[in-house]
């Protein structure tokens, strides 16, 4: 399905202004996956992991795996309250599961428990120094929490481990765009014309870089697609990306309509999709204190 995000103009006519107009920004055609599903495969492997856990004699560490394993399930389900409950119990079992501490992290920069989130993460990668994706989950609580410069370090640790990861790329490019937005685009010019090849996924750099538009973004997304999930998990990625790029321009109308566009998805294990919810619950926190002091500004009148 193809819809425009721009809304339909009035169809009064109305006398046009004589001065000249600024030309109108080109719409951009929104394309919909149908939104995935638990599959079979998934609810097969709860019920398999829960009768293992409740039936078999397992020693602390098979339990710990298998606590682990299940969450990462209940994960890629939607169902996280579940998942952090089974990452927690893995870490009872074995309290030096880095993967574990890592998930929990995540979970807690989602409520904005940024401390508490760094110390998980502190103790994932003190356990695995090595790990990749501690680091880039360190790095995007840094980025949330307000704290760029750190975020910035965090982030270019996992991009040069894989450089030619377009989305390493993307992300070091919005943790350092805080400390410097022009540099930051500079950098990301360099990264790309050293490192980009023809996957589709460097179209979301070249939106960033203003050498593609977004109705030329999303011409390219269904190239190749042939799975309703894979085209569900190029979406996800597209619009939250889309919604940072229009947050960062302060059109927030149109940010928060991609950011509910990455989540219609479903696509619960992607880190678009988890900080696509995590965007919006920060603009309505804003918008709210912005209301607040509003009132009291006009009580005290």
């Amino acid at each position: 399905m193809v819809l425009s995000i721009w809304g339909c103009s009035s169809t009064d006519h109305v006398e046009p202004p004589k001065q000249s107009l600024p030309p109108k920004p080109e719409p951009a055609s929104l394309i919909l996956a149908t939104p995935l599903q638990v599959s079979y495969q998934s609810e097969l492997a709860l019920a398999r992991l829960g009768q293992m856990l409740s039936e078999m004699e397992l020693t602390k560490e098979q339990r710990a795996e298998l606590f682990y394993e299940r969450a990462v399930v209940f994960d890629r389900v939607g169902l996280r309250s579940l998942a952090r409950l089974d990452f927690t119990r893995a870490l009872r079992e074995k309290p030096d599961f880095a993967e574990a501490y890592n998930f929990i992290g995540v979970y807690l920069v989602q409520q904005q428990n940024y401390d508490e989130a760094y110390e998980a993460f502190d103790s994932a990668l003190e356990l695995a120094p090595d790990y990749d994706y501690a680091y880039l989950n360190r790095g995007i609580a840094l980025y949330y929490g307000n704290r760029p410069d750190l975020a910035a370090s965090d982030i270019k640790r996992f991009f040069e481990a894989e450089p030619e990861d377009p989305y390493r790329v993307l992300w070091l490019f919005l943790a350092e765009a805080k400390l410097d937005a022009d540099q930051a685009k500079r950098n990301m010019r360099e990264r790309y014309e050293k490192y980009h090849d023809s996957s589709w996924n460097w179209d979301l750099v070249r939106l960033y870089l203003g050498d593609l538009t977004p109705t030329q973004l999303m011409g390219n997304v269904i190239k190749g697609v042939k799975e309703n999930r894979d085209l569900a998990e190029r979406l996800c990625e597209t619009y939250f990306y889309l919604g940072k790029l229009e947050l960062a321009k302060g059109n927030r109308k149109e940010a928060i309509s991609y950011f509910k566009l990455a989540l219609a998805n479903n696509v619960y294990d992607f880190i678009e999709h988890r900080y696509a919810l995590l965007e919006l619950d920060l603009m309505s926190r804003k918008r709210q204190n912005s209301t607040d002091v509003s009132a009291k500004k006009q009580a005290s009148i």
